[in-house]
């Protein structure tokens, strides 16, 4: 895709402005968001997600709008991990609830701002070195493993080396002052916790944008489209939060399933070098819509085999 730095400027306003609207109305009135505005929210995002790639389609050919929709449930199913961890924070530094949409929003935007230097970078070493893609291709294969050795391991907050680099720099208290990232007790200055977590989840979610950004660069090489595809993903995370919250806790096969695509996407990587390299004589791919219906299978059999598993743990008798 030869896109104009027009067309990226008008991409990347448009999701500032997006992002700013979310923020303002997160601000304007803090309160615990009902599971009912969470779902119009989510599937108002979602609406823009598909209506951009069936507008990519049209507009730039069927296979960019194939590979927009692949990327976007591989981000977006890899996000629904980045849930647990904010869950986990969350609760780690005992947000008050008025203040977690302010929270997840800011964390967002450092996120996306952190994930567009990824991509940057990404695009940077793939057009300089094709055999690069053996590299990403072992790195999400070794993170499939990892994904399910530690499927039972909890975060911890406290080990996050930015939180403790915060304690250790800045003055901190251990007391919110309403929705303040600072405070003023006497004639010092302190960060507040709000201010340490904020930090922690942008900081925690560049942590997967590691594996997310090699994941979707093994769907498509246009970081036109991994920038979009990571920036819906991330922009209804913080309503997605609120509707999911009590559901994280019984995706029970999330673990493989995440496993399982990052595992076929490093295969699928693998053999991309390896038809492009010229290895062993090597032409075979895999196809896109195939990559398409695997994601989609296997998030549609995880979720539904994790709350079969969950109602008949949760109802023992029956």
């Amino acid at each position: 895709m030869n896109l104009s730095p027009a067309i990226w400027a008008i991409t990347i306003v448009a999701f500032l402005v997006a992002i700013g609207l979310d923020l303002l109305i997160a601000d304007r009135k803090p309160h615990v968001l009902s599971t009912k505005e969470a779902a119009t929210w989510v599937l108002i995002y979602v609406g823009l997600a598909v209506a951009f790639g069936l507008t990519l389609g049209q507009l730039a050919g069927n296979a960019y709008s194939q590979q927009f929709f692949a990327g976007y449930l591989t981000e977006l199913s890899l996000s629904v991990d980045n849930l647990f961890v904010f869950l986990v924070l969350l609760t780690s530094f005992v947000v008050p609830k008025e203040y977690e949409h302010r929270i997840l929003m800011l964390g967002i935007v450092i996120a996306l701002i952190l994930r567009g230097v990824l991509i940057a970078l990404g695009a940077a070493v793939i057009n300089t070195f094709s055999a690069s893609f053996y590299l990403f291709g072992a790195f999400l294969l070794f993170t499939a493993v990892q994904v399910v050795r530690h499927r039972n391991d909890r975060p911890a907050p406290g080990k996050n080396p930015l939180f403790k680099l915060v304690q250790r720099v800045i003055p901190t208290v251990e007391t919110y002052d309403k929705g303040k990232f600072f405070t003023t007790i006497g004639k010092h200055r302190y960060a507040t916790p709000l201010f340490v977590v904020i930090l922690a989840i942008g900081t925690t979610d560049l942590l997967f944008a590691f594996d997310s950004i090699p994941a979707i660069y093994g769907l498509t090489e246009e970081p036109f489209i991994v920038f979009t595809a990571n920036a819906f993903a991330l922009l209804g995370l913080r309503q997605l939060f609120f509707l999911i919250s009590g559901l994280v806790e019984r995706l029970i096969y999330l673990s493989f399933g995440l496993a399982i695509i990052l595992g076929f996407i490093g295969v699928k990587l693998i053999f991309h070098a390896m038809a492009k390299t010229g290895l062993f004589g090597w032409s075979f791919e895999i196809d896109l819509p195939v990559s398409l219906l695997v994601i989609a299978l296997t998030l549609a059999g995880t979720t539904l085999a994790s709350l079969v598993k969950s109602r008949q743990l949760a109802n023992p008798s029956n």
